[in-house]
């Protein structure tokens, strides 16, 4: 689901085999959206070696086989690693990937909103509306349905870490909606951010930009 996934999965693989990890992580207990590929499944693998339990989700089952090779190698560093698929559009199914996640794991310390939706398009007469919605409906809602689902698992000291891009700064001509929802999670995160700390929560909430340059 990740738009530039074909990408980092190119890069990932050479980075698989060096990648070292050192115990940062050790106990911690991580979910991960869109770990079958890209930016993902490299978050799945880093945080394995570096000693959490990962459960990753995904779009649909051509990915399966993609998923599953996430999943071997989380288990391969030694860690558990649980696979769940379903559209993260439903505010039901993100709030099973979190039921599911605190069933196998006990508590949530670090939620990973990955997966996202891009479609190129030359013109704004080219955006279909349903594309549109869709778009803000993979990238920003699930984010909010997610986050909302995991708040009450998460202790202080957990983390909530947001995927956005250098579209929120510099948008591409071709990926009006695309970089419109990628602002929104900047936004998104900072106002979250300020909600958790003023609740305090001690929840770090925190995004991290990617170029797709």
């Amino acid at each position: 689901m990740s738009g530039n996934g074909s990408r980092y999965d190119t890069q990932s693989r050479s980075w698989q085999e060096s990648y070292k990890g050192s115990g940062r992580l050790t106990g911690k207990k991580a979910i991960s959206t869109g770990g079958d590929s890209g930016i993902g499944k490299a978050v799945a693998i880093a945080f394995a070696r570096e000693g959490a339990d990962v459960l990753i989700s995904y779009l649909s089952n051509l990915e399966d086989n993609d998923a599953q090779d996430t999943a071997k190698l989380v288990e391969k560093a030694g860690r558990k690693c649980i696979v769940i698929q379903g559209d993260i559009t439903s505010e039901e199914h993100c709030k099973n990937i979190v039921s599911e996640a605190v069933s196998a794991f006990g508590q949530i310390d670090i939620l990973v909103n990955n997966a996202a939706f891009q479609m190129a398009r030359k013109s704004l007469q080219d955006i279909p509306s349903d594309e549109w919605v869709h778009t803000f409906a993979v990238n920003i809602h699930s984010m909010f349905y997610l986050c909302k689902a995991a708040e009450p698992f998460m202790l202080p000291g957990s983390s909530i870490i947001n995927t956005t891009s250098v579209n929120a700064y510099h948008p591409s001509e071709e990926l009006l909606p695309y970089a419109a929802t990628k602002a929104a999670i900047q936004n998104f995160t900072a106002n979250l951010s300020q909600i958790l700390l003023k609740g305090g929560k001690g929840i770090r909430v925190n995004a991290v930009c990617f170029s797709c340059i």
